[in-house]
């Protein structure tokens, strides 16, 4: 028999475009395109709200276009961390028996797992939670829907609220009773705001300085009537983060 792995303390979410990496991984394999650019007409087709839905038609007509699985892979696999992500994990990795990871991603499975890897840091999240993503009998890159859900605010296709309130809950049942000590969840855009409300006060939200998620929390703190629990730490850099975890690990 294997000795149960112990609980760790600490849960962290992180979402991925424009957190772990620098860009969107979306916006980024389109220059795996001959001429690395979408055609306006398929530009224009996006509808507000229908992300998911714009996305797999932008991956068919990569298709149609000729793009190699391989081209996909290695386009995904050059994109930048975000400044200081590689400390962060390093930091994460030296304390793997405090802290649990989690994604949680608009993107898709086949991008983040593909820069993951390419990273060597896939053994550091216990899940991904993202749209299902994967090549076709034809070579095609197939997106799917993550979820459907019944939250007004978020995108059809996922609610992070959602995902995370399921997820705590499981894990908590998982762990013979005991919840997650303190939540962290670390983002940039306006889907980051929905999971952020369902932290407690000793959680912290990490937003991206200047980023979407990081002004809408600007303006709900300024507004009397939409209380926010969670402390909110803007960061810049994965440094930024590396410094409050370290500042939560000596309050034991």
């Amino acid at each position: 028999m294997t000795a149960p792995p112990q609980d760790q303390r600490f849960l962290v979410l992180f979402d991925f475009d424009e957190t772990i990496i620098n860009e969107s991984s979306d916006d980024a394999v389109v220059r795996a395109l001959p001429g690395q650019q979408l055609p306006d007409w398929l530009k224009n087709s996006y509808r507000e709200g229908h992300y998911n839905e714009f996305m797999q038609k932008v991956l068919a007509y990569m298709s149609e276009q000729g793009v190699s699985e391989d081209s996909i892979r290695s386009t995904v696999e050059k994109i930048p961390p975000t400044a200081g992500l590689p400390s962060l994990f390093q930091y994460l990795q030296g304390h793997q028996q405090d802290f649990e990871l989690v994604v949680v991603s608009d993107a898709n499975m086949y991008f983040i797992q593909t820069w993951l890897e390419r990273a060597g840091v896939q053994r550091l999240f216990r899940r991904v939670f993202t749209n299902p993503g994967s090549f076709d009998a034809t070579g095609r890159l197939e997106l799917l829907p993550f979820h459907s859900h019944s939250c007004s605010g978020c995108p059809d296709n996922m609610c992070k609220q959602v995902i995370l309130r399921e997820y705590l809950a499981g894990r908590q049942k998982e762990r013979s009773g005991a919840a997650f000590q303190r939540v962290f969840y670390i983002g940039d855009g306006a889907n980051d705001i929905c999971p952020s409300l369902a932290l407690g006060p000793r959680d912290t939200a990490f937003p991206r300085r200047d980023f979407p998620m990081h002004r809408l929390l600007l303006e709900r703190q300024q507004s009397q009537e939409a209380k926010f629990k969670a402390n909110v730490v803007p960061w810049v850099s994965g440094e930024d983060i590396v410094d409050c975890l370290k500042r939560v690990m000596e309050e034991r």
